[in-house]
């Protein structure tokens, strides 16, 4: 006999123990005591597991499980004619309503999913970070930037001597002031990993591929409302300020643009009225009586008129 014959031989699923197979009431009545009741349906199938262990299949009417069957595994010792119940379970079938795979909450979480009260850790070495400070930009101990460096310090040392009258509050805030924008307050800063995520998001949302932007008059780099970033960011983005406008207060691509761009439709001035054609500023004179040389009224003397029909 050859090696294959022997392992095929070997690896086959045994026949059913014929007594195993029968107990068919005892696995439903498992199965019934184990769910609601009117849940299990009608014996599906067997399977055999091995030597003296089979499966028995039912239907499971749950609305909720559709497609998924109680297994109940009955097992029978050697030479022992009484089967015995192994264990009951659920379990799905080839067309069975599933649950989504369950992805871990640092995977579930989208932009917008936050609300108040809510935090949200970040890891101990997550590549968006790095440390604010790690001495890696220090001047050698003997170069000239070094001496430069140890000079100031000792002259910020004579001046806080001198300044012992006034409020240390005010010197304090000063280096504090200072410290924030070398970024030595801050244990992690963001490293160039995290910006550039960020700016691939900020350039997916407001950058020059939107539908926007493709119908756009002008860009946003000559549009007055915008306002420049600081840092490294500065050459590529800004913060829209017109509140108009799709993007107000989002940080934009310089390549975005709307049509609320601030030279796109610039409004005509109104037209300036035109000079009135009739002088009203000079006073006309006008006579109460026509004058003697008009013709239009014959000449009278001024004095009493004498009566021409009486003598």
């Amino acid at each position: 006999m050859s090696a294959a014959t022997t392992r095929s031989r070997t690896a086959r699923t045994p026949a059913p123990d014929r007594l195993c197979a029968e107990a068919v009431d005892l696995a439903r009545a498992a199965a019934e005591e184990a769910a609601a009741p009117g849940v299990v349906g009608e014996h599906v199938s067997l399977v055999s597991e091995g030597d003296r262990v089979v499966t028995h299949y039912f239907e499971c009417k749950d609305p909720g499980y559709r497609g998924w069957r109680w297994a109940v595994t009955v097992a029978r010792a050697s030479r022992a004619k009484k089967v015995t119940l192994d264990e009951t379970v659920l379990l799905p079938g080839s067309d069975a309503l599933l649950a989504p795979e369950w992805v871990p909450w640092s995977e579930r979480l989208r932009p917008g999913d936050m609300g108040p009260g809510d935090l949200l850790p970040t890891e101990a070495e997550d590549p968006r970070l790095e440390p604010g400070y790690t001495g890696e930009d220090e001047p050698p101990p003997n170069s000239v930037i070094a001496e430069m460096s140890e000079g100031i310090a000792d002259l910020v040392d004579v001046e806080d001597a001198e300044l012992t009258s006034r409020p240390t509050d005010v010197n304090r805030g000063a280096i504090a002031s200072v410290a924030e924008e070398l970024g030595a307050r801050r244990a992690r800063v963001l490293s160039r990993y995290g910006l550039r995520m960020a700016a691939e998001r900020w350039d997916e949302a407001f950058g020059p591929r939107t539908p926007m932007a493709q119908a756009a008059p002008a860009s946003c780099v000559t549009c007055a409302f915008l306002v420049p970033m600081a840092g490294s960011l500065r050459q590529a983005f800004g913060v829209c300020a017109n509140e108009f406008a799709p993007a107000d207060g989002r940080v934009v691509s310089l390549a975005y643009g709307c049509g609320g761009h601030s030279e796109a439709a610039v409004m005509p001035k109104p037209p300036k009225p035109v000079p009135h054609a009739m002088d009203t500023m000079r006073v006309d004179e006008y006579s109460l009586r026509p004058a003697d040389d008009s013709g239009s009224v014959p000449a009278q003397p001024d004095g009493p008129t004498e009566d021409l029909g009486h003598s």
